[in-house]
């Protein structure tokens, strides 16, 4: 499908018609931050919110409400005739519909899907409101915060992986010419959400979608104290492996660790184990 790239000064019509369309049949991904975002909004905990809300271990919003005219499940927090539920901790994605963010070298880009403006299709009397720049459109939505966070859980989705590498390449497994572990690193990037999160268990699932952090803490401080904690559980789960098939199966677990994260912050886990793959390859490492 085409892209469209957009500017902070492009203008579109992007005063909201306030009709709801947008919250039927859409996929909206969950970063651990959005999550309790949302259910601070809920006024409820974030374990209460994962289980009745949220769909693959805690990073996808259920969509099952009613059905649109297109025959489309609404937004689990979605009131007919009232609207959000829970708007005030939407997620990022939420915020910036319709526009997507994608980055490329450390830059952020802005986007929309098609030659045509997708509001323009869903809610057509958007073209007699008044229009807004990106950026200001960004503004009052208030997506700073959110964008901050989405960027620092893919910085920890890396130093994830980064133990993954660690255990590879700077043991003995990496001398002992053993080809199993990338090619079930590989195996890893092509499974679908479901099994990736079986895979896992729910004791990595937790620490990431749940970790246990003051629920009071400013965003920054909340995925700094998060990082460490999962630095902290990986060094203590596999600091004392010595065997060949232990170090392959810890480097296999956390690499998969590091793909549901990915996925949860809109990454493509195939295009990540394949450039993972390489980099290891470059350093040595046997598939």
């Amino acid at each position: 499908m085409q892209i469209t790239k957009l500017t902070i000064n492009d203008s579109l019509p992007l005063t909201c018609s306030r009709t709801g369309t947008c919250c039927f049949g859409k996929l909206v991904l969950l970063n651990p931050w959005e999550l309790l975002s949302l259910a601070k909004a809920k006024k409820i905990a974030p374990s209460e919110f994962r289980d009745h809300y949220c769909e693959n271990g805690g990073i996808r919003l259920r969509f099952n409400g009613e059905k649109d005219k297109l025959d489309q499940f609404s937004c689990s927090q979605y009131i007919p005739n009232f609207g959000c539920s829970v708007h005030e901790g939407r997620p990022l994605a939420c915020r910036l519909y319709p526009l997507g963010r994608q980055i490329q070298n450390e830059e952020a880009n802005y986007l929309f899907q098609g030659k045509e403006f997708p509001c323009l299709n869903g809610c057509p009397e958007v073209i007699e409101l008044p229009k807004l720049t990106v950026g200001d459109y960004l503004a009052g939505q208030e997506t700073s915060i959110f964008e901050n966070i989405q960027d620092a859980y893919l910085e920890i989705m890396q130093n994830i992986a980064d133990i993954g590498f660690a255990l590879l390449l700077d043991t003995q497994l990496a001398s002992s010419n053993e080809t199993g572990t990338l090619k079930k690193w590989r195996e890893l990037g092509e499974l679908d959400i479901e099994s990736l999160v079986s895979f896992i268990g729910n004791d990595w699932i937790d620490t990431i979608m749940l970790p246990e952090i003051d629920k009071t803490l400013h965003a920054k401080e909340f995925t700094e104290i998060h990082n460490e904690l999962i630095q902290v559980k990986a060094q203590e789960k596999y600091e004392n492996l010595k065997t060949i098939p232990e170090l392959s199966n810890a480097s296999i677990e956390i690499m998969a660790v590091a793909l549901f994260l990915a996925k949860a912050i809109g990454a493509n886990p195939s295009e990540l184990s394949d450039h993972w793959i390489e980099i290891a390859k470059s350093h040595g490492a046997k598939e």
